[in-house]
């Protein structure tokens, strides 16, 4: 298998030049790292995906994970990917020094792990999940559960999980029933079961420290009652060593694809002695949980924008590879005498590459901006600045979990269509692609959840500051686009369908002030996909500009084909999506209502 699954080019030019991380490392939290390290650590974990990641995809796809003896077997890759992982400090890489961290730019981080998660997104998970269980235990654990736990979580010795669904409480967390009951012994008995918990167990694990959402007996109703703890597969004894704390693997689910990443249904206090730790304040575990949520999000993103990457780097070497009929002459035929023409020469295929060029690489650039926002507001000097970037990451955490989702299962079905016959047959990678990435819109609340987050929370929020912020950053490539002649059109394009946008909201927002919110978020997937091709025409704007400049520059980095590609795959976009917001806009301000139930059900 060839190892061009990502364009590292790409990457890191979108990275450094349209991001400017290098902006970032003068901020005091950043000061000890260069972009020159800061590049040696992308460059060594893309040969460590190269050599312990890539060559192992198919085989995981093949071999999935499966529930043993209660236990999950799981690829022999998958501890050594965990053990590296913790070894190169990529699970500690965003942490603070004190914790045993590197205090690296998370822009940087999700750059790395990005690179693991085209290469072979079956394994960045594990690693991923017990970051995140760290974050919260360092966030807002003592320091006795830091002690215990984090050091050897962020080695990679010991996993970490998230547990919040439950299966009578899928996505409604208020219902979850999972139940803490206080003890005189400092730690609570925990009962209950959950379920689709990604890494939730596997046989040579040492042990798997989970993070659990569970109701203290007598506490409120809903999620004001939920409280956040640590419950080990493994607690530790007095003497420093493990026993069994009753957290019992009940299954592991047999899924689509992701078939190496285990997705388990646990069970804990079976034999009432499954003990757990609360970490920070009773009752406000949701919040707690929530902490490390804008993460999740965007490394879903992050991970569905690099199979699309991957699929894309597969389909677009087949189209340069194999021969399949001839181009037509000026009178409309064929000469069979003439050499087969490379599919890539073929008007559909090259729309169907340019496609998933687009989504692929503007998908990269959301995924970095929503990080670049992360790292902002995270080392903020001043309180405005505090507001505007959370206010900022707030309008885009739905767009950058949803639109590498939705979208980029688009461009690898496109390349699957790339490949013909041969994508749907599993000698290539393009099927495997198109199962994995289907996960991602559903990973961490679904595309409805995410949109009505969008036009529900976050669009009405501070009366609308979050959105005129947003707008207010597009409105600056506007500005400097309209500059170049040759981009002016497209800089007038997106800025009408900036002004439509407005229209769309003004004639739904009055629906809101009524109290009729069943009206006003019917139709919110529409205006999710709406507001996800405009910042996306924003970001291939923005690249379009940097590149046009870059043009003009004697000392560029990049080939002169290299800035004209970006600028190309720019009105790609905006030829072929830009103009659906049209289509969207008309659906959004219609009078019809023909989703919402009424007393007679039509859906028969």
């Amino acid at each position: 298998m060839s190892k061009k699954y990502v364009d590292l080019e790409t990457l890191k030019y979108i990275l450094y030049d349209i991001h400017k991380l290098e902006n970032l490392l003068s901020r005091e939290r950043f000061q000890e790292h260069d972009l020159e390290s800061l590049d040696m650590f992308i460059d060594s974990v893309k040969e460590f995906s190269d050599r312990e990641l890539y060559p192992y995809f198919q085989e995981m796809d093949a071999t999935p994970a499966y529930h043993k003896d209660g236990t999950v077997i799981v690829h022999e890759q998958v501890q050594k990917v965990m053990h590296q992982s913790g070894e190169m400090g990529i699970i500690a890489a965003c942490f603070d020094y004190e914790d045993g961290g590197l205090q690296m730019p998370i822009s940087a981080f999700q750059a790395a792990v990005y690179i693991m998660d085209a290469a072979n997104n079956h394994l960045p998970g594990y690693p991923s999940l017990t970051l995140g269980a760290a974050e919260l235990i360092i966030e807002f654990g003592n320091q006795n559960l830091k002690d215990a736990y984090v050091p050897n979580m962020l080695s990679g010795v010991w996993g970490g999980t998230m547990c919040l669904t439950e299966p009578q409480a899928g996505s409604s967390l208020s219902d979850i029933v999972t139940k803490a009951t206080p003890t005189d012994k400092g730690y609570y008995k925990i009962t209950g079961q959950k379920i689709f918990i990604s890494g939730g167990d596997y046989k040579d694990a040492k042990n798997i420290v989970h993070l659990v959402l569970a109701r203290i007996e007598g506490a409120p109703k809903g999620t004001k009652g939920i409280s956040l703890f640590v419950v080990p597969k493994n607690r530790i004894t007095e003497d420093g060593s493990l026993e069994y704390n009753d957290v019992m693997t009940v299954a592991d689910f047999q899924k689509m694809g992701q078939k190496g990443y285990c997705t388990t249904h646990l069970g804990f206090g079976d034999k009432d002695d499954c003990r757990g730790w609360l970490v920070g304040t009773a009752h406000k575990g949701l919040a707690q949980m929530f902490l490390m949520m804008n993460g999740a999000r965007i490394a879903v993103g992050r991970g569905a924008a690099a199979i699309a990457m991957a699929a894309y780097r597969t389909s677009l070497q087949y189209a340069n590879e194999r021969p399949q009929g001839r181009k037509l002459s000026s009178d409309g035929k064929k000469n069979p005498s003439e050499k087969q023409s490379l599919i890539i020469e073929h008007p559909d295929v090259r729309r169907m590459l340019l496609l998933q060029k687009a989504i692929v690489e503007g998908s990269l650039s959301l995924v970095f901006l929503a990080s670049k926002y992360q790292d902002i507001l995270t080392t903020a000097n001043s309180a405005e600045e505090k507001e505007k970037y959370h206010l900022l990451l707030e309008m885009i955490i739905p767009i950058v979990k949803t639109y590498p989702s939705e979208a980029g299962a688009e461009s690898v079905d496109n390349g699957l269509q790339v490949l013909g016959g041969y994508g749907f047959c599993t000698d290539f990678t393009l099927q495997q692609y198109y199962r994995d990435i289907r996960i991602s819109a559903l990973y961490e609340g679904t595309t409805g959840i995410q949109s009505q987050d969008l036009l529900g929370r976050k669009v009405p929020m501070q009366n609308g500051k979050a959105l005129e912020l947003l707008s207010a950053e597009i409105v600056k490539t506007i500005i400097a686009a309209t500059n170049d002649d040759n981009l002016k059109p497209y800089a007038t394009a997106l800025g009408e369908k900036l002004e439509l946008a407005k229209k769309v909201i003004g004639k739904l927002m009055p629906f809101a002030m009524k109290g009729n919110y069943e009206r006003y978020l019917a139709d919110a997937n529409l205006f999710m996909e709406y507001m996800s091709i405009v910042v996306l025409g924003w970001l291939w704007l923005e690249m379009a500009v940097d590149a046009t400049n870059k043009l003009e520059d004697k000392n560029r980095r990049y080939s002169t084909t290299f800035y004209e590609s970006k600028i190309h795959t720019m009105k790609f976009y905006f030829k072929y999506e830009i103009p659906k917001t049209n289509a969207l806009a008309e659906s959004l301000m219609s009078d019809e209502e023909v989703t919402i139930k009424t007393d007679k059900e039509y859906i028969l």
